[in-house]
This record gives structure tokens, sequence and C-alpha cells, in this order.
């Protein structure tokens, strides 16, 4: 999957993202709570390096930090600076590669990649220039947060669908429909996404299809790709742990 076929798939989706939360509000608040506990310092400097349209950026920003959005798509980060301004909430955005961080070195107490977003890097050396490039600008011992899905279960079962998920809009207007088919690759580890959004329109169904790849990174490999890349003491953590709604992998900069 090309950068430019990532960028389009999130460009195309950033009017629509919210739409894949029951309530995105909620949403906003429950994982900005959950990476605060996790940062355990007030006002930190973080970096949200796949910002999306803002869930987690503006979710710490509204705990006190200081936060700066970017990503691939300019069309989320576009979002992302709106709906914080809406909120009244400080967010620097910047549209960026997280291969190639805009940044000086050591700038950020803790940098966030969250809700499954290195997996679109298809490749070791991909994902080997981001993660460095994270710690990179982190400070000594500085924090990286990183969720992906749990690939280690989804790598023995290999689905061919993600469950659907329902958003309802708070006036009690018509709901959306979002849900994913999966086409594995023959290697068993990439897969191609077809993501498939029901929007109501005049008591009909307008459905929109998006395409994108990913690369399903078990949790061994992950933590071993992390550790090259710099990083020392990486750590798992679940759902249940933290009231984040994927697995995280916490670990430190080296000093």
């Amino acid at each position: 999957m090309s950068e430019t076929s990532v960028a389009h798939f999130y460009d195309d989706l950033a009017d629509d993202y919210h739409l894949i939360y029951a309530d995105w509000d909620a949403g906003i608040r429950r994982q900005g709570d959950a990476l605060d506990g996790l940062i355990g310092q007030d006002n930190a400097s973080v970096l949200d390096c796949s910002c999306g349209i803002g869930t987690q950026a503006i979710g710490l920003a509204l705990r006190g930090h200081r936060v700066t959005g970017t990503d691939l798509s300019v069309r989320a980060v576009a979002r992302a600076a709106r709906e914080a301004a809406h909120r009244n909430v400080p967010l620097r955005t910047a549209a960026a590669d997280m291969r190639r961080l805009p940044f000086s070195d050591g700038r950020f107490d803790a940098v966030v990649c969250a809700d499954n977003a290195l997996p679109h890097l298809l490749t070791e050396q991909d994902v080997h220039a981001a993660l460095a490039d994270m710690r990179r600008v982190l400070g000594p011992a500085g924090l990286l947060l990183l969720s992906t899905r749990s690939y280690d279960d989804l790598l023995r079962s290999r689905p061919a669908s993600a469950p659907p998920q329902v958003h309802q809009p708070a006036d009690g207007g018509e709901r959306t429909v979002t849900f994913q088919l999966w086409h594995w690759h023959e290697d068993g580890e990439h897969y191609d996404v077809e993501h498939f959004q029901l929007l109501p329109t005049r008591g009909e169904w307008r459905v929109k299809v998006r395409r994108t790849a990913y690369w399903a990174l078990g949790r061994d490999r992950l933590t071993g790709l992390v550790t090259d890349a710099g990083f020392v003491d990486p750590e798992w953590r679940m759902p249940h742990e933290t009231g984040f709604f994927q697995p995280l992998l916490v670990a430190r900069a080296a000093k």
C-alpha cells in the first residue's frame, strides 16, 4: 500500500471518521483519560504522530497537556484543528509522515502512535524508520505509547471481517453503520481492508467504500522492532488494565 493511498484513505474518511464511534465525544474523553494515566505527569509535551481527526490529541489537551498532532492526511489534520478550536483547547497541528517527523531532537516528553496507525507501514524498514524518528524526537527516558489491534489473536484466526460499529446521533437521528471486510495475503501477515459505511439518506442507505492495507504485527515482533529502534523497558498493557480500547505497548527512550 503506497503512502499516497493511505493518505487518500484518511483524506476521504476525515469528514465521516467520528461515525465509527457510538459517541465520539465520549471516546475523546475516555481515551484521553486512559493515556493521561499512563503519561503520569502534568503538562507534558506530547506528540500524537498519527492524530487523525484528533481523538487522542484532543483528549490529552483536555487533560492539560501541551499537544502537537501530526498525520499523513491533510484533511484529517485540518479537521483535528477545527475540532480542538470548537472545544476551546490548544492543539498545534501539521501534516507529516511519521517516518520523517519535522521536529528537533528531544523535543517531546511523550509520543503517542495510537489506533492501529503503525501497521499501515507494510515493511520492516518503514516501521523501523518511524520508530527511530519517534525515538529521536523524545527526550531522555521519554515515553512511547503505541497501540495496535490485538494481532496475536487475529493472526491465529485470520477473520474475514470486523464486527459492525453503530453510531447513534445524540439528537436521536438515523444511525450509521460501519464495518470492514478483510482479505489476507498469502504471507498470512498482511491484509487488505474494504471499509464500508452505510449512511442514511432520505430513508435509503448510501454506501461508501474505502480501501487500505495493514501489516498484522504480533506483540513479540513489534516489541523487538521497538527495542531495535532504541527503546527500553517495553511492556504491553491490556485494555482491562488501562481503560484504553486497544493493547498498548509502553516503552521508554534509552537515555
